[in-house]
């Protein structure tokens, strides 16, 4: 039997704010990226990126990293980016682990956001979940001490999880306590996903830790 093989060619994208992790130098020169030596910020799974632009937008002195697997994500996001004529994002695609262990520093990171990622629902997917305890430990040093640790997701039981194992990870402090999560954070940019899970009735579960600073 004939099997033909459906090949998916990605759309090119020429935003100069565009870069392919697998291209990259290690541990790049980010200053000469940037052309400044302001503080980087991360966010993983940067959607269609208007997370990012708004935070860019209001932030310029900072400079942001939007990593998405996704080439359309990352398409998206650089349209976006560059109508708002943003000069302080870069979009990069790659895998997550592979990206932060091979392009960053040790604690190089001023905050990391995660937002609705992927809740993988069912329970026997969990384990695929992105944000877990090996995920936390691994992610701790490469933020500066002081950095902000912010996850949010429209899937009860994921923020739950999460409030609890960075309760349990010694070196985070919780921002919102006492509470362990909230469901609005004032002034915070809602995201395409996040507004749309609002109006299905839906609560956001957002937590924020910060690496404590070292004694």
């Amino acid at each position: 039997m004939l099997q033909v093989v459906i090949m998916h060619t990605l759309i090119p994208i020429t935003s100069p704010l565009f870069l392919v992790g697998a291209e990259l130098d290690e541990q790049p020169a980010w200053s000469t990226i940037f052309g400044n030596d302001n503080p980087l910020v991360l966010e993983i799974g940067c959607g269609i990126g208007d997370f990012v632009v708004a935070m860019a937008t209001r932030h310029p002195e900072l400079n942001f990293i939007a990593l998405d697997f996704y080439n359309k994500g990352c398409l998206k996001s650089c349209k976006r980016a560059d109508r708002a004529g943003l000069t302080n994002v870069r979009i990069v695609r790659d895998e997550a682990r592979t990206f932060i262990r091979r392009c960053l520093p040790l604690a190089s990171l001023q905050a990391v956001f995660i937002n609705c990622p992927d809740p993988w629902p069912k329970r026997c997917q969990r384990k695929r979940r992105l944000v877990n305890q090996e995920f936390v430990s691994f992610m701790e040093p490469y933020l500066k001490p002081g950095a902000l640790f912010h996850f949010a997701t429209d899937f009860d039981d994921y923020g739950v999880d999460v409030a609890n194992l960075l309760r349990r990870q010694a070196g985070f402090e919780n921002l919102l306590a006492p509470d362990h999560w909230r469901h609005d954070l004032e002034g915070f940019p809602r995201t395409k996903y996040m507004l749309k899970f609002m109006a299905e009735g839906k609560e956001i579960y957002f937590v924020q830790y910060r690496r404590r600073a070292e004694e």
